[in-house]
């Protein structure tokens, strides 16, 4: 057993922070309570003068799959030799020795969405990890998670230019548009147990029985309202994620009952779509209605800066506490893993971050990073 004492809690459930300690056994927190009494048995870790938060998450990444230090080969995002690709894995292709992994311990991330890129319209299937370990299928919290999707410049770029289809936004609606009704067809004709199934159908089934839900690589408002019509004419779940130009919507966006995944905001506006990008945008969104969370998008913001962003938003109109739970418990939420992550609260799982002073303050350093109750990156002293 393990027993942080001492610290200021911030538990994510609400905007007030308790002095308070947190009992952990066999990864799970168990108790949060003042002045708990530790035994002979159990290890104590003093927190007296730092701030205690869950594990940050990542909503949108391809840490692992676009490698840090590695061109070429290390970049394994996107498979670009046909349109739609559902029953692609990340799971198959993230390298848990990616440098970028202990960057991101050192910044306080302890979970992170991980999928594949945007130059297809149907890309393949995320899963939601931990970034502490050496082998995927330990480190792994909920796979699948979502199937991608993308609109826009990418999936044109990708295809078009070479003479294929999708050449143009209508083309891109159509391709998935297109699997998606042969999908339905398929699964109201194919029940669970049948022995005669079609591998890239399979993919399809826990999306439509709404256990994950689309995600969808979006920047401009008709590419995200697109998105919202396509899910809507499916009866499908979605995710808006990039979103930015959804400032420019968040009254039709938060009538949607979709939540925004914003980001990557540090990086360049390197193409038209994303020309509109701003820190304005979550803070706009929060207040429309949408649940809203934050990407670095990495490697196209790294991912140690996902602190800093949450900290620019809160500049542009995100209050800090919605800022924070831009990469808790609301990014939790959206990625379907808050019964598990996201605050700190019985049950779940002490993925914990002892911080020296506020995430949001640039000045501000991790001490330890803590995943399922042990101690995995610690601040060197002196």
């Amino acid at each position: 057993m393990l027993l942080i004492k001492n610290g200021l809690v911030h538990t994510m459930e609400t905007d007030r922070p308790i002095h308070a300690d947190l009992l952990i056994k066999n990864g799970k927190i168990t108790e949060i309570s003042p002045n708990i009494a530790a035994d002979g048995k159990t290890e104590v870790l003093d927190a007296t003068g730092l701030l205690v938060f869950p594990g940050f998450i990542d909503t949108h990444s391809h840490i692992g799959i676009s490698e840090e230090k590695v061109t070429g080969i290390g970049d394994e995002c996107n498979e670009n030799t046909t349109p739609a690709t559902p029953h692609l894995r990340a799971i198959d292709c993230i390298h848990p020795m990616d440098s970028a992994f202990h960057n991101a311990l050192a910044a306080g991330i302890t979970g992170v969405m991980v999928g594949p890129g945007s130059s297809n319209p149907v890309g393949g299937q995320f899963a939601f990890i931990k970034t502490h370990g050496r082998c995927i299928d330990d480190m792994l919290v909920l796979a699948p998670a979502a199937i991608k999707i993308a609109f826009g410049e990418n999936p044109m770029t990708c295809f078009g230019m070479n003479g294929n289809t999708p050449s143009t936004r209508m083309g891109i609606a159509g391709v998935i548009r297109e699997e998606l009704f042969n999908a339905k067809q398929y699964l109201a004709n194919t029940p669970p147990d049948s022995t005669e199934k079609n591998f890239r159908m399979e993919a399809y089934r826990e999306l439509f029985e709404k256990k994950i839900p689309l995600k969808a690589h979006v920047h401009r408002t008709d590419d995200i309202l697109t998105a919202i019509r396509i899910a809507k004419e499916f009866d499908l779940d979605l995710t808006l994620d990039h979103c930015t130009e959804g400032h420019l919507i968040a009254e039709e966006i938060a009538e949607s009952g979709f939540p925004a995944i914003v980001g990557p905001s540090m990086s360049a506006r390197s193409k038209k779509e994303v020309s509109e990008s701003d820190f304005k945008t979550p803070g706009i969104l929060k207040h429309a209605g949408v649940t809203v969370a934050l990407t670095t998008d990495h490697p196209v913001c790294r991912l140690q800066y996902l602190p800093l962003c949450a900290a620019l938003a809160s500049k542009e109109g995100l209050s800090d506490y919605d800022a924070l739970r831009a990469i808790t418990l609301d990014a939790a939420r959206i990625s379907r893993v808050d019964h598990r992550l996201g605050s700190l609260a019985v049950g779940k799982d002490a993925d914990i971050v002892l911080w020296d002073g506020n995430p949001l303050e640039v000045r501000s350093s991790v001490v330890k990073t803590l995943i399922n109750g042990k101690i995995v990156w610690e601040k060197k002293k002196g």
